[in-house]
């Protein structure tokens, strides 16, 4: 929980004083050395971490790296640095060429925002090209906090975090291929799905009505799975709730419906691709029925007004002003899938 605190911390100061930074050497100081200092690195030991250390690149001589995590006089992480404001994809043959002129297993290459750990997975002493753990500091989960715990220097074991760095890259390249099946589906991931329940001959035609079916299959599969880990925390919160009331409180002139927290799964179904579902909030007024980013009423993601026989999904364009789509029925919102996953691009 207190490393959980402290990136949070430097999160809403990192969000405070960007726009204030202009070089790398102040993104250097503002960002990433508070961040070596959360990982319990004492950044005025020069035996702890080392700033400007030297790898020597063959008949290249001088060239140095950001800084370097010593333990027990061997260097354990190198970190290269760059302004907040650069894309990290122009930099990582750079941290190549360090990676394999020192003894150290892990790099870091960051912006103060953006976070790629290496190692060498692949091929022994070459760094791979592509990351185990990469993550922005501003949109932290828990299990990423789990794994970034592991280079505390309090947890530091070289031999579990390349064990489990194997699982990590593999499992984030397949959520990735996940997620792009489920927003494009290709013909072969159709094919696979469309060969199991038809047996007649798969032409373009009826390709093109599969990749539709294998999508909303998915949307729909999805969606009940969220309903029903929602119905589970909703009846176990109503029961918590109902043995802690033991004086009659004053009636509320706010009554949730059901349909609307039908409503609110069925955004949570959409958003969960963009947001951990943590983040997703509703709240209920007299006038509609909001769905709030992190609780944030200045953080509106849509609301629906559902208490008359006129029904609306609110959306919420880019200046925050509302834009009322009917509604025949509530499962009508995943009509508005792309309108509500755009609106999330507000708030990063």
């Amino acid at each position: 929980m207190e490393l959980h605190n402290q990136l949070k911390t430097l999160s809403e100061k990192i969000n405070q004083l960007k726009e204030k930074i202009d070089t790398e050497e102040s993104t250097k100081h503002a960002f990433v050395l508070p961040f070596i200092t959360i990982l319990g690195y004492d950044t005025f030991n020069p035996t702890e971490v080392v700033p400007e250390f030297t790898a020597d690149l063959g008949l290249k001589k001088g060239e140095k790296v950001d800084y370097a995590i010593f333990q027990n006089e061997q260097p354990i992480l190198i970190i290269e640095c760059k302004n907040w404001k650069e894309n990290l994809n122009a930099h990582n043959s750079q941290l190549f060429r360090y990676f394999h002129t020192t003894k150290t297993r892990f790099a870091l290459l960051t912006n103060g925002i953006e976070y790629r750990f290496f190692t060498d997975l692949e091929e022994a002493n070459k760094m791979d090209e592509k990351p185990f753990l990469e993550f922005n500091i501003n949109g932290l989960k828990e299990n990423t906090i789990q794994e970034i715990s592991k280079f505390h220097k309090s947890n530091f074991d070289i031999d579990k975090i390349v064990d489990n760095a194997s699982s990590l890259k593999y499992t984030k390249e397949i959520k990735k291929v996940i997620s792009e099946e489920l927003q494009n589906p290709s013909s072969g991931f159709v094919r696979h799905f469309a060969n199991k329940v038809y047996t007649g001959r798969l032409t373009e035609k009826v390709m093109g009505e599969f990749t539709d079916l294998v999508s909303k299959a998915f949307t729909q599969t999805i969606s009940e799975k969220v309903n029903d880990r929602l119905n589970a925390a909703l009846n176990k919160e109503a029961e918590k709730q109902q043995e802690e009331i033991e004086i009659p409180q004053e009636t509320s002139k706010i009554e949730t419906i059901e349909e609307e927290l039908e409503g609110y799964r069925i955004v949570v179904a959409i958003l969960r691709r963009k947001l951990d579902i943590n983040r997703i909030v509703h709240r209920d007024t007299q006038s509609y029925f909001g769905i709030l980013l992190d609780g944030n009423n200045r953080k509106p993601l849509c609301r629906l007004y559902l208490n008359s026989s006129n029904k609306y999904l609110a959306l919420i364009d880019e200046n925050k002003r509302e834009v009322k789509k009917p509604l025949e029925c509530i499962d009508n919102i995943y009509q508005f899938e792309k309108e509500l996953l755009n609106t999330v691009t507000y708030y990063e």
